[in-house]
């Protein structure tokens, strides 16, 4: 049944009955599908249907009438504004089933392939605190919740915390953040109580006046700590912030700065100015370290990426007289992890400064046996590339979400090593590339990991062995 709430259509007496892809609930009204977020398989809800497509409509819960057994009450006190959470309300073990079955569903309806049987998912061992890195934004206009605007009262707008989904300009101010371990929140407050109290001016992110903008917290299994802040500007009070922070927190073992007047927060091709302690901080994964520095790319968590790194390790099978190749090789972390068990580890990445970082993690680890090239991976792994350079016994490929370029896919194809290990942060398009290197591999292993709990997201491992 269907009612209207001005010109947009309320469907009634909604039951959800699953999850589907990007973590959305789906229900069908009327054989129509439905995708509703901010509800739970099971739960009875109106929904307002915010957009109507040809095949299916999208909406948001207005009523509960009915709750799912396999609810729970959300242990952060910002569930339900802030975007980074969206599945606390649903137990860890139901996550855990939606999203092994999110890559069966992608591997078998994408990539119609013949399949071994999938292994069951590896959870996380921590599913609060367990990220290693956190950006807030300051802001002059903080979001209000209905509670504050149901106060009346002339409220102070400025803000630190996270961008509220779907609003650039908004900011939802933060008390408690679940995703990183302590200090990270005693030093997100004790920089807000600063700011607010030496009254420095906050970042307008529309009309870009005012100077903090941004804290970046970063730490390591080492608990080595880098607080990193933005300005606007050079400032008076830029210093006396800094200096704060020093003070309250001698625990940190990088704290730096950046001078960033552009139109967004990013700093790769800006610098970046040490003020107190070393430029980076140290992460370990078994006996190897890693230099991470204020743009380095590490995973943001680090327990659980060791568990994934060891499953491609052990997918791979060195023997010690093998030549890798690990394409989308980031900052040389699993290159710099199986070179010990290799002949020859050569990394191939887009990004030319995470390149220099991979080198430097050779050097640092006393690693003699890699080799790191940047470059645009469709045009730097080609046929002049195979003639200069030792052609590969196992292939190990860690693409963005977007996956892997047909044309690269091609020449996996082309080069034919007798082994691939498929590492992937979106199951989808990874699928999508299977159906392509059927035509010279089967799939042997396959292996879901979970890497960030409370979200839809989930990583999957792909053992390839040539025909």
């Amino acid at each position: 049944m269907a009612k209207f709430r001005g010109k947009r259509k309320v469907l009634e007496q909604v039951r959800i009955e699953g999850i589907a892809a990007e973590g959305k609930c789906i229900a069908r009204v009327n054989d129509e599908v439905l995708f509703v977020e901010g509800v739970a398989p099971g739960d009875v809800v109106d929904v307002l249907v915010t957009r109507k497509k040809k095949n299916f409509m999208e909406g948001k819960p207005l009523t509960f009438h009915e709750y799912s057994k396999d609810r729970i009450e959300p242990f952060c006190q910002h569930f339900g504004v802030c975007g980074g959470c969206k599945w606390q309300h649903i137990p860890y073990d139901i996550q855990l089933k939606y999203k092994h079955q999110q890559v069966i569903d992608n591997l078998e309806r994408i990539g119609k392939i013949p399949l071994p049987e999938i292994s069951p998912i590896l959870g996380s061992s921590k599913i609060k605190y367990y990220r290693n890195k956190l950006e807030y934004t300051f802001s002059n206009w903080k979001w209000l919740t209905q509670d504050e605007i149901a106060t009346g009262e002339e409220l102070d707008r400025r803000g630190l915390g996270f961008h509220v989904p779907g609003s650039f300009d908004k900011i939802l101010d933060i008390e408690t953040c679940y995703h990183q371990p302590d200090p990270s929140n005693e030093i997100r407050l004790s920089v807000r109580k600063y700011c607010l109290e030496n009254d420095v001016p906050f970042f307008d992110l529309k009309r870009r006046t005012g100077n903090v903008r941004n804290l970046i917290i970063r730490n390591s299994s080492l608990d080595q700590w880098m607080v990193i802040v933005q300005f606007a500007m050079e400032h008076e009070k830029n210093m006396g912030l800094m200096e704060h922070i020093k003070t309250a927190f001698p625990h940190i073992h990088s704290l730096q700065y950046v001078i960033n007047d552009k139109g967004n927060e990013t700093f790769h091709d800006l610098e970046v100015m040490l003020y107190y302690g070393e430029a980076h901080i140290t992460e370990a994964m078994e006996d190897v370290r890693f230099r991470v520095g204020p743009k380095s790319f590490y995973q943001t968590n680090a327990a659980q990426a060791y568990e994934l790194y060891k499953i491609a390790r052990d997918y791979a099978d060195l023997k010690g007289d093998e030549v890798v190749y690990d394409l989308y090789t980031g900052t040389g972390t699993i290159a710099n992890f199986i070179a010990k068990d290799a002949k020859k580890v050569i990394g191939l990445e887009y990004v030319e400064a995470a390149i220099e970082d991979a080198k430097l993690n050779s050097e640092i680890n006393g690693v003699t046996n890699t080799e790191f090239y940047a470059g645009d991976m469709r045009e730097l792994l080609n046929d002049d590339f195979m003639s200069n350079h030792d052609r590969p016994d196992v292939i190990i490929t860690d693409p963005p979400r977007a996956g892997m370029h047909e044309d690269v896919i091609g020449m996996l194809l082309k080069i034919e090593a007798q082994k691939i290990v498929y590492v992937s942060c979106n199951p989808a398009t990874q699928a999508r590339d299977l159906a392509l290197l059927d035509a010279k591999y089967s799939v042997k292993k396959v292996q879901p990991v979970d890497m960030f709990p409370q979200t839809h997201h989930v990583e999957n491992v792909v053992l390839l062995v040539k025909n």
